[in-house]
């Protein structure tokens, strides 16, 4: 399992597909917490050659009729020669 971490002179501007922009609300992550746990986490290999990160946030909330005390962002994405491009994303909570 290859792991990375992105580097601080290495911040490409990330972007999402059409596919993670149509899941936005309905698994209830936002661009920010996407963007901080790619910058911030380390990366694993994923399927079909692309790459995958988790970030844990306090979320203190409601979800669907349940309340929940965090959530995880999970973003898999491809990091290209001039871009990270995400995917989609799935987001857990408990």
């Amino acid at each position: 399992m290859t792991r990375r971490r992105i580097c601080g002179d290495n911040l490409k501007p990330i972007t999402f597909t059409k596919h993670a922009c149509r899941y936005h609300e309905r698994r209830g992550f936002t661009t920010e917490e996407v963007e901080e746990a790619i910058r911030s986490e380390e990366w694993q290999t994923a399927d079909f050659g692309r790459l995958e990160c988790r970030k844990e946030f306090p979320f203190k909330a409601e979800w669907n009729g349940n309340f929940y005390a965090a959530k995880q962002v999970r973003p898999i994405f491809v990091d290209e020669t001039e871009e990270i491009v995400v995917i989609t994303v799935y987001t857990y909570y408990y």
